[in-house]
């Protein structure tokens, strides 16, 4: 039987953290360690507090949904997503991008509730106390880290050194770890601020003109512009107004944006070619050229295409059932398919088809993109279309499908 440690090894630990640490040099008290630094009276507990909530609900959102898009992406054994409703994935990567911009004034105005605790005197009471302080460095930073670099990512501006998708996940995990251990240490403080009835308004005049209500009320005002601003990108209805959503999803090739062009793929060449084919893996092997899918039966079906990026948009799609192809190559329905690019390379080069998905009739290998011949850069000569799948998944210029390995 295995035994915890006794009553007098908890006491000596508790004793050893909560010891007074040596008081710091009278010198290092001035700057913003001086007594009285910082004179507002609109900070106030309650609210610090509700300012938390709010930035608790927005990280709890944008966690869920950036969980979801990561198990799309790269799905764990367990991990299953089906092809219907379509506009599921819309939906959850369009909330993961507007939570995302919602917490940059909600941080703001959080962190300025808060800083003068940043300068408390003595920085540390106790052992205890500065392993707090050093958590919520940890909590900071992690969450600087997810909004400036969700930021950019929308952007598409990557100057930072590193793979987004992988730091953006685990960063994550570790500021919603950090969030959930700020808010155990600091849940009577919270409850209270929550429950305490809200002081008196300081004078407009000595607060520099806002109330506390009035700086809540910016910050709510201060989201809804952001969330307006930049919504229009996966909602369309907005998109004239929303002057700061960095895709517009009418703009492109046969109005339709492109994240990267045949150009950039490098398969210009290999996609105008007349001798391309398309090749079908299975118990019967299919060797198909563009004249050949185009004798098959046609469906056309309205479907959102919608990038890890935020945008997204209704496009009309036309080509061949993928379930048919597969069934006349004589491919098990069960079977997860591979389908591959002619791109020479690329982390997307290839993408997984589960059962939900090529067996759904509305997802096809498109031929045509609202009315016309598919454009070179959104996939010509044949592209993958499926439901509810994100962007990066949704294959162009596709060469091979194969049961997956």
């Amino acid at each position: 039987m295995v035994r915890g440690p006794g009553p007098g090894v908890t006491a000596r630990l508790s004793a050893l953290l909560h010891r007074p640490l040596p008081a710091p040099p009278p010198w290092l008290r001035r700057g913003p360690f001086a007594a009285g630094a910082f004179g507002s009276r609109l900070r106030s507990e309650r609210l610090s507090a509700w300012l938390g909530l709010w930035l608790g609900v927005a990280f709890g959102v944008c966690f869920v949904t950036g969980l979801i898009s990561h198990g799309i992406q790269d799905p764990p054994s367990w991990f299953s997503w089906p092809s219907r409703p379509v506009h599921l994935y819309q939906v959850t990567q369009g909330l993961h991008v507007a939570t995302g911009y919602a917490c940059i004034p909600l941080l703001l105005a959080k962190f300025w509730a808060i800083y003068p605790k940043l300068f408390t005197w003595p920085p540390a009471r106790d052992l205890g106390h500065a392993v707090s302080r050093a958590a919520l460095l940890v909590l900071v930073a992690s969450a600087l880290l997810q909004v400036v670099t969700g930021v950019m990512n929308t952007a598409r501006w990557y100057a930072f050194g590193f793979f987004f998708t992988v730091v953006h996940y685990w960063t994550a995990w570790i500021a919603i770890g950090a969030l959930l251990i700020h808010v155990g240490a600091q849940l009577a403080v919270i409850r209270r601020g929550l429950a305490r009835p809200a002081p008196p308004e300081p004078d407009p005049v000595t607060a520099g003109g806002l109330t506390r209500r009035g700086f809540l009320g910016t910050v709510g005002a201060a989201i809804g512009v952001i969330t307006v601003a930049t919504l229009g990108q996966t909602v369309a209805p907005l998109a004239p107004i929303s002057l700061l959503a960095p895709r517009r999803p009418d703009v492109g090739p046969q109005g339709l944006p492109v994240n990267r062009s045949a150009v950039g793929a490098g398969v210009v060449d290999a996609a105008r070619d007349p001798d391309y084919r398309l090749v079908v893996v299975g118990p019967r092997r299919l060797e198909m050229s563009l004249a050949d899918l185009a004798d098959l039966t046609a469906h056309t079906v309205d479907l959102p295409i919608t990038c890890v990026e935020g945008w997204s948009a209704m496009a009309t799609w036309s080509g061949v059932r993928v379930r048919d192809l597969l069934d006349a190559a004589g491919i098990d329905p069960d079977a997860d398919v591979q389908v591959t690019s002619l791109q020479p390379d690329g982390l997307y080069r290839r993408s997984t088809l589960a059962p939900p998905q090529h067996r759904d009739p509305l997802t096809l290998l498109a031929l045509g993109l609202n009315g016309a011949t598919l454009d070179l850069d959104h996939g010509y000569p044949c592209r993958l279309i499926a439901p509810n799948r994100p962007g990066v998944l949704q294959t162009k210029w596709v060469a091979r499908i194969e049961v997956s390995r």
